[in-house]
C-alpha cells in the first residue's frame, strides 16, 4: 500500500524500501535511546541533590544546638557537645583568599603556556610539551605539601619580608599571626596551590586555542597581522569561554585541596584579617583534621555543616563561570 511503504536512499545506486512497521520499530529505538540518555544526564542531578540533601540533614540537628552564629563567628570548638559553639568566618576568609591568590598566579602562566603549545611550536613539539605539563596533575597532592613547607617556604622568605616591609600599608601583605620565617602562610600555600591548578587550566585553555578556525588565522594574516597580533584579535577571543571555564575548573579545584594545604598550614592561627602572611585552615584542611574524632553525631554534625558550605560555595562559583561563559560566548 502506498501509505505503509516510504523510501529511503541507501547510496548512489539507488532507494531502498522502508516499511511502515520499520518505521515505528526506528522510532521504539529512538524514544528508547532518548530514555537512556535522559537517565544518564539526570543521574548527575540526582547524584547531586542527595549529596546536598545528606550533609543538610547530617548538618541541621549541629545547627540547631549551635550557640555562635554560624556565617559570622570566629570561634570553632566542638569538644563539648552540650556547649557546639562553631562558625566558618575564618574557614571562609583563608579558603577564599589562598585560592583566589592561587588563581591570580596560575592564569597568566596557564594561557601563556597555552598558546606558546597551540601556536608556537610545531605538534612534533607541542605534544611533548604538553605532556610534560600534564604531569604535574599527576603529582599527589602530599608532595606538594611537603615541597612547599620543606622547600618553598625558606626560598620565599626574603620575597615575604620585602612584600611586607614595602606593601605592609596594603592589608594583603600585612603581618598577620604567622612568622614570616615560618613559611606556613596563606602566601606560601596559595603559591603551591597556584603550581596544582597549573595543568587543569593549561590543558583546557590549550586544546579549545587549537580550534580555533584557520580561516580567522589566515585573514588576520592576509590583512599583515604579527604573530601577537594573530594571537590577540584571533586566538584569544576565540577561546575567551573556554578560559574563563578552564580558569574556574582551577579554582573549584583550589577550593577543594585538602591534604597539601593542611600541611602547609598546620600549626598556625588564621588572625581574622585579609592577609596573606596569616594562617589557619580552609574548609577542606579543617574537615581532614578532625577526621579521626568524628564518633559523635553532633559535634561530627558541625564539620559536616562546614563542608555543605564549601559545597555551596563551589557551586556558585561554578553557576557563576557558566555564567560568565555563556555571556562571552554570545557576545
Amino acid at each position: 500500500m502506498a501509505k505503509e511503504s516510504l523510501t529511503r536512499r541507501a547510496g548512489p545506486g539507488g532507494s531502498t524500501p522502508l516499511t511502515a512497521i520499520n518505521v515505528r520499530a526506528a522510532r521504539r529505538e529512538d524514544r528508547l535511546f532518548k530514555a537512556v540518555a535522559v537517565a544518564a544526564g539526570l543521574t548527575v542531578v540526582a547524584a547531586i541533590g542527595l549529596i546536598a540533601t545528606f550533609l543538610l540533614l547530617r548538618a541541621v540537628p549541629s545547627l540547631r544546638a549551635n550557640h555562635a552564629n554560624f556565617l559570622t563567628s570566629a570561634k570553632f570548638d566542638t569538644t563539648d557537645p552540650d556547649n557546639l559553639a562553631f562558625g566558618i568566618r575564618d574557614l571562609f576568609m583563608v579558603t577564599v583568599l589562598s585560592s583566589v591568590f592561587a588563581l591570580v598566579l596560575a592564569m597568566p602562566v596557564a594561557i601563556g603556556i597555552a598558546v606558546f603549545l597551540a601556536q608556537y611550536v610545531p605538534a612534533r613539539v607541542s605534544r611533548p610539551l604538553g605532556a610534560m605539563v600534564d604531569l604535574l596533575a599527576a603529582v599527589p597532592s602530599i608532595i606538594f605539601g611537603l615541597w612547599g613547607i620543606f622547600v618553598l617556604a625558606p626560598q620565599l622568605q626574603p620575597v615575604a619580608l620585602f612584600l611586607n616591609r614595602e606593601l605592609g600599608w596594603l592589608f594583603l601583605f600585612k603581618k598577620g599571626n604567622v612568622s614570616l620565617a615560618g613559611g606556613g602562610s596563606i602566601f606560601t600555600a596559595g603559591i603551591v596551590l597556584a603550581v596544582m591548578i597549573l595543568p587543569i587550566i593549561t590543558s583546557v585553555s590549550r586544546e579549545v586555542f587549537q580550534q580555533t578556525p584557520i580561516t580567522h588565522i589566515e585573514a588576520a594574516q592576509a590583512l599583515g597581522a604579527t604573530k601577537w597580533e594573530v594571537v590577540r584579535m584571533t586566538v584569544l577571543p576565540y577561546g575567551r569561554s573556554g578560559v574563563v571555564a578552564a580558569s574556574m575548573l582551577g579554582l573549584g579545584r583550589a577550593l577543594g585541596e585538602t591534604v597539601a594545604v593542611l600541611i602547609i598550614l598546620r600549626s598556625t592561627v588564621h588572625g581574622g584579617n585579609w592577609s596573606l602572611f596569616d594562617g589557619g585552615y580552609t574548609f577542606a584542611s579543617k574537615i581532614a583534621s578532625a577526621a579521626t574524632e568524628f564518633s559523635q553525631p553532633l559535634p561530627t554534625g558541625a564539620y559536616i555543616s562546614a563542608g555543605f558550605a564549601l559545597f555551596v560555595l563551589t557551586f556558585i562559583v561554578n553557576a557563576g563561570a557558566r555564567a560568565i561563559a555563556g555571556g562571552k560566548v554570545n557576545a
